[in-house]
């Protein structure tokens, strides 16, 4: 008598035949959940792995937690998991009901991860994305390209993408698609960060051991972002190893960091996962230990002109925690201060700080596989200070911005078409524009003026990713954002969109727009970014700016998926834009929205972009074709700016020209190189000076006389920095070691970072004859070299 088949066998076989029979049917195929986390074997998630079932041609990219969600159809299926220097998995799944699998990745045994340039994106994703404009790199990145001093700045890495300017030689300012400085929204793990500037913009506040990520958004805003018109700096820590305790640090010519990470509540269960991690990190400079010890040495030497003592210093600390299955909570803190002191050795004294500080909580609940909750709640403030004590006689000036926030988000996979992302958002300002303080030791003068105006800023969003098609892909977002501070409330809608039409399985149409509203405003009455500059509300007279972006443009990748060209246009225009009328007075001036002149802007242009990611050579070629305007009119009893006429921003830059190569000789030896070439930034020069007074070797009593703002153009930038990266063998087992040798513009090119004008006297009468023009240039070859280390 033969064998009755098992029940398993009967089921398996009649699942088959189910699954063939159904699509003839008319049936609908049964699919499932299959979600997760992803993280290394030291326990920290992997935002952007890829989880895919290359059998179905699906797959998808972890979020920031290291999450993914799949709906795939009933049955066994082949899944493979992968992330960038880590070894690959693939294991098989029988979806019968929703399942969650957590996985650990672990390192690559041949370490390519600091020799390969990748980010959180493969080119397919990057090609299969409803999002233009988005620029995402990891912290290895930035380490592997040369840096100035050898200090490496992820904000330095994103001037190398198309449609980013700098703010100037040096700088790690972002001037993005023809906006301001003010107008990029910058966030440490959701946290927002008013200055992200050390040193007057030299040096960005992010330390390179702390950071895990940075997302730059051009265009097409994705809804839970809001507060600022022409970008979004989305930065995030690192998680702290679960695995064992890490030291981590480097020393270089002008700073050294270090960081210490671990497990907390690991056990002593052998390989019992820890409950959570941290990660502390500082880096602090040294300018000031050099300059102390020339003004101690020199103090009795009435001819030596005392330095002055200048540092900053991070604070960088994360910690996580799993409380359940369900609920994890995270605490991120940063400690940032520059400090500038000078003293005369006689009666002058001056002292000028500035800094950011902020703290977050949040809590993350998964109520079930397809929804999660992220609830956060936080502080941050900036302040800066300036103080000078003559003779008998203080003064003190300080302005402040603190902000008490709470938001919460949702998380919800409808299904295998929708992803869908909800929450709001609330916010508690407390402006101080500034305080004046003056006072005599005698008491006969004793001034304090405080100004200060509080301002409540509120959202709510929506978002839906839904794929329509295999071809068409849509993100539709909106967003309710609104105002109130000094009796007056403002508000608006906000809408999202970002389309995906793939023509080819290797070649997509894109296009997004964007309507932004921003209620803070940076004003200053200089060209460059500086800690003095004033953080001001929507009240009153001044309206909230606003922004609207269209972009369109086509990924193609070519060369069978190993290179990536995208070509994307855009075209913004804003209003409501805000400068200073001529002679305005700005500190401790609590009129200070009545010397505001109100205008608009408009900015197009064109990027390039051709990027590979894989092999032994590595990088990516930008070019960026671009126009800025900007119009204020006559209004308030002036003319405006240049009379009404419409005039270049000092940011607005013709042509941009970033050129990075990477080109790994083993695995431990690696060349670097970048090449920036930018066009001529407008300036303001005097076009003449009318002498009042002109007597032999007199002094100079000359007024010069200016044209239009911005008439005139510096000469064109251009740097090559070069790079070696060389991972010294360890001197003992789990440890690295590396020296990284910079050389920050290799050509010694001379590029301008202001022009002042020279006196000409005639070398008979001693009278003045006229002025010359000369350069002044910031930063000639820089050599550096830093030792990295890992234990």
């Amino acid at each position: 008598m033969p064998a009755v088949p098992s029940a398993a066998y009967r089921v398996a076989i009649l699942s088959l035949l189910l699954g063939l029979l159904a699509p003839q049917l008319g049936w609908a195929q049964v699919r499932y959940l299959l979600s997760g986390t992803v993280r290394g074997t030291d326990g920290a998630a992997l935002p952007g792995a890829t989880v895919a079932v290359p059998a179905l041609g699906l797959g998808t990219a972890t979020d920031e937690e290291g999450r993914y969600r799949l709906d795939l159809p009933a049955g066994p299926q082949d899944v493979t998991v992968s992330f960038v220097g880590y070894q690959p998995q693939t294991f098989r799944v029988n979806l019968r009901r929703p399942q969650q699998r957590d996985l650990a990745l672990a390192p690559d045994a041949n370490e390519l991860t600091e020799v390969v340039v990748q980010g959180q994106q493969t080119l397919e994703e990057k090609l299969t994305t409803t999002q233009m404009g988005v620029e995402r790199l990891t912290i290895r990145e930035a380490k592997l390209l040369p840096a100035l001093f050898g200090e490496v700045d992820i904000l330095k890495t994103l001037q190398l993408k198309p449609g980013v300017q700098s703010g100037g030689e040096g700088s790690s300012g972002l001037f993005v698609r023809g906006g301001s400085s003010d107008q990029n929204l910058v966030l440490l793990d959701n946290a927002l960060v008013y200055n992200p500037n050390h040193l007057f913009g030299l040096f960005s506040v992010f330390n390179s051991d702390a950071v895990q990520s940075v997302d730059l958004y051009k265009s097409g805003f994705p809804a839970q972002f809001g507060g600022r018109l022409s970008s979004v700096i989305d930065v995030k820590m690192r998680e702290g190893s679960r695995e064992k305790l890490t030291v981590t640090g480097g020393i270089g010519l002008i700073a050294s960091r270090l960081s210490v990470e671990g497990p907390i509540n690991k056990g002593n269960q052998g390989s019992a996962p820890a409950k959570g991690s941290f990660l502390v990190s500082g880096r602090r400079t040294y300018f000031d230990v050099f300059t102390r010890a020339l003004n101690q040495a020199n103090a009795n030497d009435e001819t030596w002109r005392p330095i002055p003592d200048y540092y900053f210093h991070d604070l960088n600390a994360k910690a996580n925690y799993t409380l359940g299955e369900k609920d994890q909570v995270f605490a991120t803190g940063y400690l940032g201060r520059d400090v500038f002191g000078f003293n005369s050795f006689g009666n002058l004294q001056a002292d000028f700080s500035w800094g950011n500080t902020l703290g977050t909580l949040r809590w993350q609940h998964t109520f079930s596989p397809r929804l999660t909750a992220n609830t956060q709640v936080g502080v941050t403030s900036y302040r800066y200070s300036l103080g000078s004590q003559v003779d008998v006689a203080s003064f003190g000036l300080t302005s402040t911005i603190r902000d008490l926030n709470a938001r919460v988000d949702f998380d919800y996979a409808l299904d295998s078409a929708h992803q869908v992302r909800f929450g709001g958002s609330v916010t508690h300002h407390t402006f101080g524009v500034g305080r004046l303080q003056v006072e005599t030791d005698d008491n006969s003068l004793n001034i304090d003026d405080n100004i200060s105006y509080p301002a409540v800023e509120a959202g709510l969003y929506a978002s839906d990713n839904w794929k329509v098609s295999d071809k068409l892909q849509a993100e539709l977002g909106l967003r309710l954002s609104g105002f109130s501070s000094g009796g007056r409330a403002y508000g608006g809608l906000e809408p999202r969109l970002a389309a995906r039409y793939a023509l080819t399985p290797t070649l997509s149409v894109k296009a997004n727009y964007a309507l932004m509203y921003q209620y803070a405003h940076l004003v200053s009455n200089t060209g460059a970014s500086l800690p003095t500059d004033i953080w001001y509300p929507t009240r009153l007279s001044v309206k909230p700016q606003r922004s609207q972006q269209v972009s369109t443009g086509v990924s193609w990748l070519l060369f069978g998926g190993k290179f990536l060209l995208t070509d994307e246009v855009y075209y913004k225009w804003a209003a409501n834009q805000i400068d200073f009328r001529d002679g305005a007075q700005i500190f401790a001036n609590p009129n200070l929205d009545q010397e505001f002149l109100f205008g608009r802007g408009w900015s197009y242009g064109n990027e390039l972009y051709l990027e590979k990611k894989e092999g032994k050579t590595t990088g990516w070629i930008g070019y960026t074709l671009a126009w800025a305007w900007r119009r204020f009119p006559p209004q308030r009893g002036t003319t405006g700016i240049n009379d009404g006429r419409d005039y270049y921003p000092s940011y607005d830059r013709r042509h941009n020209l970033n050129v990075v190569l990477l080109h790994q000789l083993n695995t431990r030896l690696s060349l670097t190189a970048s090449f920036v070439y930018t066009s001529s930034a407008p300036t303001t020069l005097p076009a003449g000076r009318f002498p009042l007074q002109n007597v032999p070797g007199g002094d100079i009593l000359a007024v010069p006389v200016y044209p239009d703002r911005n008439t005139y153009r510096l000469i064109p930038y251009h740097r090559l920095d070069l790079g070696v990266v060389w991972k010294l063998r360890p001197v003992r087992f789990g440890t690295e070691r590396d020296l990284t040798f910079s050389v920050y513009n290799a050509y010694d090119r001379r590029n301008a970072y202001f022009v002042y004008f020279e006196v000409l006297r005639n070398p008979t009468t001693d009278l003045i004859d006229g002025f010359r023009a000369q350069q002044v240039s910031l930063f000639p070859i820089i050599p550096s070299v830093t030792y990295n280390f890992k234990f």
